[in-house]
């Protein structure tokens, strides 16, 4: 199982983290170690000062495909959810500044926190809410219409380089607001007010 990230996919977060956007999708990987599976707390890890949340709309691939055509895009996933890409921060930006791939600042132990998965029948994912509260306050507001790289694109795009599989994750980038989280931090995540994601940070 692949975990496939799309950076730099909202113009207001690229310019927010100063970023320049980019014509094609940015691509990153995180090991199937980041999954967040100790359902109790995410623990800041002992080495960083400065990890930020990011939530993001997830699909979840259920077909053998290479070289998918936008316009077959759909049949290629069946339930999505939001997740939060959890960044160290600080080792991304010292990484950055060398030059050197961000794997230890993104791909991290339980840095790939999933939500509960909704049926795509149910919504419609080109135009789509998403939130994110931390501690009861909202932090991120966000709308899939607003992505620079729509999801049939980002399918096309990362199946000309990988063959996606079954059972692969694809975060399809975060909107701004993203910031830090300390020990007692709540994090709640919701899709057109539903809540489907609860992670409590130490």
């Amino acid at each position: 199982m692949k975990i496939i990230c799309i950076g730099r996919n909202y113009a207001a977060h690229a310019a927010e983290l100063g970023n320049e956007i980019q014509k094609d999708p940015v691509i990153f990987m995180k090991p199937d170690s980041a999954i967040f599976r100790q359902r109790d707390a995410f623990y800041i890890p002992d080495w960083t000062t400065d990890v930020h949340y990011e939530l993001e709309v997830v699909i979840r691939i259920n077909r053998l495909g290479k070289n998918i055509e936008p316009k077959f895009a759909s049949k290629y996933y069946s339930d999505f959810t939001v997740g939060i890409d959890f960044t160290a921060r600080d080792v991304q930006a010292e990484l950055k500044n060398k030059g050197l791939p961000w794997e230890k600042a993104k791909g991290f132990d339980q840095s790939a926190v999933l939500g509960e998965f909704l049926s795509t029948s149910d919504y419609d994912l080109t135009n789509l809410n998403f939130q994110l509260k931390k501690n009861g306050e909202l932090v991120q507001d966000g709308n899939t219409s607003l992505m620079l790289h729509p999801i049939a694109q980002i399918i096309e795009h990362t199946s000309k380089y990988f063959t996606l599989k079954i059972g692969d994750i694809i975060f399809t980038g975060t909107p701004e607001g993203v910031g830090p989280v300390s020990g007692g931090d709540v994090l709640e995540g919701y899709i057109e007010g539903k809540k489907v994601l609860h992670v409590k940070v130490k």
